[in-house]
C-alpha cells in the first residue's frame, strides 16, 4: 500500500513535450519520455494576455514617429493582439496531475527547456 501511495505521488507532478493543442478548447496533449505515453487532452490553466508572437521582433503599441516627408516614413502605429497564453507544439511543459486513477490534468507552464519536437 505504502509502494502503491508513492508511485501515485511521483506521477501528480510531470515533465512532458508537447504534441497537440487546440486553442480553442484550451487542452493540449502532452508525451512523457519517461515512459513514452501521450497523456489524454490536458487543460491549460488560465493565465494573463499575453503576445502571442514574443520571439518575433519587437512589438509596439504606441505611435512611432515619421520623418523627412516621405510617405514611406510617415507617423503610424501597429495593431498587437494580446491573447491568453498557449503552449506550443514541441514546447516542454510542466504539468499536475490530481490525485486518483485516471484524474484531470493541467498544464501549469513552460520550463524554459528546449523542445524536441511534437509528433
Amino acid at each position: 500500500m505504502e509502494r502503491e501511495m508513492e508511485t501515485s505521488l511521483e506521477n501528480l507532478v510531470r515533465v512532458g513535450t508537447v504534441t497537440w493543442t487546440d486553442p480553442v478548447k484550451r487542452i493540449a496533449r502532452v508525451k512523457f519520455e519517461d515512459t513514452d505515453l501521450t497523456s489524454g487532452p490536458l487543460h491549460v490553466l488560465a493565465s494573463p494576455p499575453g503576445i502571442p508572437d514574443h520571439e518575433a521582433s519587437p512589438q509596439r503599441t504606441e505611435p512611432e514617429a515619421g520623418g523627412s516627408g516621405e510617405a514611406a516614413f510617415a507617423s503610424h502605429s501597429h495593431a498587437l493582439s494580446v491573447m491568453p497564453w498557449m503552449p506550443r507544439e514541441g514546447a516542454v511543459v510542466l504539468c499536475l496531475y490530481l490525485p486518483g486513477f485516471n484524474a484531470d490534468g493541467y498544464i501549469l507552464g513552460e520550463t524554459g527547456a528546449q523542445g524536441r519536437g511534437g509528433g
